[in-house]
């Protein structure tokens, strides 16, 4: 805590015998001999919140009340703000020791709560004047006025009214008790009193070595209030008097002061106002000099200028004007809806003046200034560097009493400091001008950063809501200070695929883009990733570049059409998959035209599609176009000299069904007439396609076949083991890309669907079976 900086001597703190605590902890307590009185300042969370002091001296112990401080020279002042209590104690206070004016003993006990109980701290200090007294001194504190005046009593001029010519020049030593006191109420002139009874009533005549004092409270009953030149101004004249033998001495005192409590300009400065001549009796002091300062220190005059302070006189006003953000004032922030702060001032101000006959009179003032509510908005500035890919939020201006709790991020609570796991990063920088500030650090891929994309004009946009929650100390009032930062990305557009058709598939490639990650790839409804690629046999590759898809011909997901033995049209699709709104993009298909010695297509639909070589399955000189299924009626719906096509149903034409433990197979056998195709050894040509029962819809139960993937076909010649058909040589030639459609086939000739009922125990018995399965004919 800052305690005011005064003139006066080292620091003298010693424990008197009559308290109950040997020390007070270092940086609790401050003492400091100022230019004409003592201060005290004693931290608050050491003593609570209400301290108490009692002045102390040979006839007894005297608690400092509100009204005994402003009577016997003492102003008490309980500062929350600066987080601690002040004494100021006069030099010329009732229970302080003097000797010769010169050295001054104050004796205080502090009694405050500490740690639950009441203790009494015995304070002691010792002060000597730097500046020696002049003849006329005036104060003004904070509660009370006081003048005085040397003891030694000069002539003055002849300019001055007769009833002080005939005074003689002496040094009059009589005692307090021998002076009378009449005070001018209104302009009226009481009837003198004692300096007891005058005490009685607020007032305090005291006698020193060599100095009259006199003291009052401000508002007493006899003091006047009035403006001067528009500045509130408090009178109280008194005039005292003793008469010895032949000699009578009257010193006619004023105790005058300005009220003005200050004001705040447009110009950012907090001004207070004093007239030059306060009362008529002072009509004839000339100023000479102003000095000026904070927290009972003057300034030299060079310092007062770089401080800014302005002393300026208006006619015969002298207005004071103080910079509201000058070194020494206390500042604090406040909340009333929005931040605000104030700032205090501890104004002194020393005006030094003389009369005709060159007697210096000076005039001290302390006053405490405080501005109005000044707004104290904090700013945020967007600091983002889009390449950095991070948003970079500075929050600044912040006063020093201010700190930040915690950040809501588009709705999420985040207490600060972030924890380690978190890609979030704030920091505090400081500034000498007692603000700071934060910098936020929040990536664009944080989960709480909103992320929007625009089809319409291709632009991402990257937002980030922030209400940061301030909270002032020590008080921890709540501030809320919002704002909202986009990042801005034009020209975003999803990915595009580039193909190609070869002999043995179709080749797509993916250049990789900044932001290609709001897409995703799919083959159908799976997302294309290496698992996919290597379960369906895809051959993919993909670095920071770019993507290289290569996806063989009878590989899942293509689809064909228009089959005839001199080819047939594959085509295979991409589909560009929009994460955000988890809704189809786009897509990259290609149609290419392939051509094949045999195939097989088992469709999902359930058709089967063979091309089949038969030139040495049938006798010489027969030909594949009078060839058949096991139903006679089912023929080659294409047929040249050594192939025959058929595309038929998978569960007509005879087809005989095979049920095993996880697959349905659906078999078929090409004949020569009413024989089976034979040539030389073989003996049949068997086709035959094969389902997982996993993907099979109301297997037996209806018409329609449905299932989920397309089956696994086969050609079984005699000479090659009954195995599925390995990818034939194929050539190809690309055809332009157009929609494609599930393959659809029809047998040369059409019949009605069978009806293929399965009994529950024969589907039961074949679960049991060997693995090989049973064959049930139609």
């Amino acid at each position: 805590m800052a305690f005011r900086v005064c003139l006066g001597v080292t620091l003298l703190l010693f424990v008197w015998s009559t308290a109950k605590c040997d020390d007070i902890p270092e940086g609790v307590l401050d003492m400091e001999c100022c230019d004409r009185f003592l201060m005290i300042a004693v931290n608050l969370s050491f003593t609570g919140n209400e301290p108490r002091f009692n002045a102390v001296d040979g006839t007894g112990v005297y608690p400092i009340t509100k009204q005994y401080a402003a009577v016997c020279g003492y102003s008490i002042s309980v500062l929350p703000l600066q987080g601690h209590v002040e004494l100021q104690a006069s030099y010329f206070s009732c229970h302080t020791g003097n000797k010769d004016d010169k050295v001054f003993t104050f004796n205080f006990n502090l009694i405050a709560t500490h740690e639950g109980k009441l203790v009494t701290y015995a304070l002691n200090k010792a002060c000597s004047p730097v500046l020696p007294w002049s003849p006329r001194e005036v104060t003004c504190e904070t509660n009370y006025m006081e003048v005085s005046v040397r003891r030694e009593v000069t002539c003055p001029s002849e300019t001055k009214e007769a009833n002080w010519q005939a005074a003689p020049q002496t040094t009059y030593a009589s005692n307090a008790s021998d002076w009378q006191v009449t005070l001018h109420g209104d302009g009226e002139k009481l009837m003198p009193i004692n300096p007891s009874k005058a005490h009685k009533q607020g007032y305090v005549i005291h006698l020193t070595d060599g100095r009259l004092v006199f003291r009052t409270p401000y508002g007493q009953p006899d003091s006047l209030s009035t403006e001067v030149n528009g500045v509130p101004v408090e009178v109280v004249r008194a005039t005292l008097f003793s008469r010895q033998r032949w000699i009578i001495l009257i010193v006619d005192l004023v105790a005058a002061c300005s009220m003005d409590e200050g004001s705040y300009d447009d110009r950012g400065y907090m001004v207070w106002e004093t007239p030059e001549v306060m009362h008529p009796l002072g009509s004839g002091l000339h100023m000479t000099q102003v000095n000026i300062g904070l927290n009972g220190e003057l300034e030299e005059q060079r310092v007062a200028v770089e401080r800014g302070y302005i002393v300026e006189k208006h006619n015969t006003t002298l207005q004071t004007s103080i910079p509201y953000n000058a070194p020494g004032g206390y500042r604090k922030s406040f909340v009333s809806g929005n931040l605000y702060e104030f700032y205090v001032f501890d104004l002194y101000l020393e005006q030094i003046s003389v009369d005709e006959d060159k007697v210096e009179t000076r005039l001290r003032f302390h006053r405490t200034l405080a501005t109005p509510l000044l707004p104290r908005p904090v700013f945020t500035a967007n600091r983002t560097v889009l390449e950095e890919r991070t948003f970079t939020i500075y929050l600044g201006d912040v006063p020093e009493d201010v700190e930040l709790a915690a950040v809501n991020l588009n709705g999420q609570e985040h207490t600060v400091p972030f924890t380690n796991e978190s890609s979030r990063a704030i920091t505090n920088v400081v500034y000498p001008n007692n603000t700071h500030g934060y910098t936020l650090k929040v990536p664009f891929d944080d989960p709480d950063v909103i992320q929007q994309y625009s089809r319409e004009d291709a632009v991402l946009y990257y937002r980030l809501d922030i209400n940061y929650t301030l909270t002032v100390l020590p008080e921890n009032e709540l501030y809320y200070h919002l704002a909202s930062i986009e990042a801005l990305f034009t020209d975003v557009y999803p990915p595009s695929l580039d193909a190609a058709c070869s002999e043995s598939g179709i080749s797509f490639k993916l250049d990789h883009r900044p932001f290609g990650y709001l897409w995703e790839l799919r083959v159908g409804s799976d997302p294309l990733t290496s698992e996919l690629a290597a379960q369906h046999g895809y051959i993919m590759s993909n670095d920071s570049r770019s993507l290289l898809l290569n996806v063989p011909l009878f590989t899942h997901g293509y689809k064909y059409k228009d089959v005839t033995l001199k080819g047939f049209s594959g085509t295979f699709e991409v589909i560009v998959w929009d994460r955000e709104a988890s809704e189809f993009q786009s897509s990259a298909f290609t149609t290419c035209l392939f051509s094949a010695p045999e195939l097989i297509m088992c469709s999902a639909d359930g058709m089967m599609t063979v091309v089949a070589d038969l030139s040495l399955a049938i006798p010489r000189g027969g030909i594949p176009a009078r060839t058949n299924l096991i139903d006679k009626n089912c023929g080659p719906r294409e047929a040249d000299d050594t192939r025959a096509l058929f595309s038929f149903p998978i569960n007509s034409c005879g087809s005989l069904v095979k049920l095993g433990k996880e697959n349905v197979t659906y078999q078929n056998e090409i004949f020569y007439g009413k024989n089976k195709v034979v040539s030389g050894h073989a003996e049949r040509t068997t086709i035959q396609c094969t389902y997982p029962l996993a993907s099979l819809y109301r297997l037996f139960s209806v018409y329609k076949f449905e299932s989920d993937t397309a089956g696994i076909g086969s050609i079984i010649h005699t000479k090659q083991p009954a195995a599925a058909l390995q990818s034939p040589t194929i050539k190809s030639t690309a055809a332009p890309a157009a929609t494609a459609l599930p393959v659809s086939f029809r047998p040369a000739v059409h019949l009605p669907e069978p009806y293929v009922k399965v009994s529950r125990f024969q589907v039961e018995q074949w679960n049991e079976d060997d693995g090989n399965g049973r064959i049930l004919a139609k």
